[in-house]
């Protein structure tokens, strides 16, 4: 969703504007220290200025700062941003406390305010380091008391109590992550498109409220990167949850594809030649697992009673209507057993609707290169086999996996 999109990219720029404050040589010197985040942060791809700094290793203030994206004329006031309690080993930093000030962004209609932003145990590599993932974030946890975004003057979405937690790769193991939100809220009675709100109203959901958790790890030596969990939680409909298992997101990997993702921004080349230079990156990863779960809570039902009545028929023919339909739709894979199992878990989904898994998981490793073809092939059902796909029903989380 480009809304979410850009919110992202708002919180993406502030916490980099954290991520690289005292890398020079001595905290004491605060214009030093500006100027070395003013470096690293190029670095990244963006651009940080300011209008004043003061302090020095206890607490130093970056004032008036303002952030720009890649490719993106607009500058994003941020305000005077804090550092406290640093502390150095070795050339290295730690920031005990970087703070952001509320802010907030108005483009395209939209306001963004942010409230909150606080930032603890941000550790910075020594300069020279020859660390690969010097050029990355760590910290121990991140926070923001709230977030809300406003089309004109109308409340569409708000988001609260977001946190993250991180342990960084030491000691050859790899990074764990962790995160989550305890609330959020979206006024779907915005929404313009007549059809669409008339769905909306039909299944009573003018307005959403949610909550969503996620956790992974990551291994930087061979890039195996596992979301073991991402569940967005609806009220009174449902829990969406994604998990995937990749191979091969190094931070060669991650350099590369930011390194060319600059490079788009800047040159703004033609599309086709880029997104070919994509795939050929992406062809660098391999895929292990993935899933798609859902857990109903209403939502079916809705749905199902939603079709029904427009077509002045039962719940329950609508959803016979659908058992019988499946098999044939899914013939096109010319693949029975397949076929049959997903039937038979729809069949057990639709007569008692609690949970609904579709799973990926081959027996070995597939490279992107070989589901590129695939997909490419004149035989792309064939993936079904390749990648090991699967559908269940109405089985507890545990043991879906």
């Amino acid at each position: 969703m480009p809304l979410r999109r850009s919110v992202h990219h708002r919180i993406a720029l502030s916490t980099f504007l954290l991520a690289f404050p005292i890398s020079s040589a001595f905290a004491q010197d605060a214009t030093a220290v500006a100027e070395r985040l003013k470096a690293a942060f190029a670095k990244q791809g963006g651009e940080l200025s300011w209008t004043g700094v003061s302090g020095d290793a206890s607490k130093m203030v970056i004032q008036g700062v303002t952030v720009a994206a890649p490719g993106q004329p607009t500058k994003v006031a941020i305000g005077d941003v804090t550092l406290s309690d640093i502390t150095e080993e070795n050339s290295a930093y730690t920031i005990g406390s970087a703070t952001l000030p509320n802010y907030s962004v108005t483009q395209d209609g939209a306001t963004i305010d942010i409230a909150g932003i606080e930032i603890t145990g941000l550790k910075l590599p020594a300069e020279d380091s020859a660390d690969p993932m010097a050029a990355f974030m760590m910290y121990d946890t991140a926070d923001m008391e709230s977030m809300s975004v406003k089309i004109g003057d109308k409340q569409a979405f708000t988001m609260d109590s977001v946190h993250f937690e991180i342990t960084p790769p030491e000691g050859g193991n790899a990074m764990e992550f962790y995160g989550s939100a305890d609330s959020f809220t979206a006024d779907l009675s915005l929404v313009e498109d007549a059809d669409s709100k008339k769905v909306i109203e039909a299944l009573g959901f003018q307005s959403l409220n949610g909550s969503f958790e996620l956790a992974g790890s990551w291994q930087p030596s061979d890039g195996r990167l596992a979301l073991d969990q991402y569940d967005i939680t609806v009220d009174k409909a449902g829990t969406l949850g994604l998990t995937f298992d990749l191979g091969g997101y190094t931070p060669d990997f991650i350099k590369s594809m930011q390194d060319m993702q600059k490079n788009m921004a800047e040159s703004g080349g033609d599309a086709s030649s880029q997104g070919l230079a994509m795939l050929g990156l992406l062809q660098q990863l391999t895929f292990n697992a993935t899933s798609i779960r859902f857990d109903d809570d209403s939502l079916t039902g809705k749905v199902l009673d939603y079709v029904a009545a427009q077509q002045n028929a039962k719940p329950a023919d609508i959803a016979n209507q659908a058992k019988a339909l499946l098999p044939f739709m899914l013939a096109t894979l010319n693949n029975p057993e397949f076929t049959t199992q997903a039937t038979q878990a729809v069949t057990a989904y639709l007569d008692d609707p609690r949970s609904l898994q579709i799973s990926a998981e081959p027996s070995a490793p597939v490279p992107f290169a070989v589901i590129m073809a695939g997909a490419m092939s004149s035989s792309p059902q064939d993936l079904v086999k390749t990648l090991g796909v699967s559908v269940t029903a109405n089985e507890d989380g545990d043991d879906a996996q």
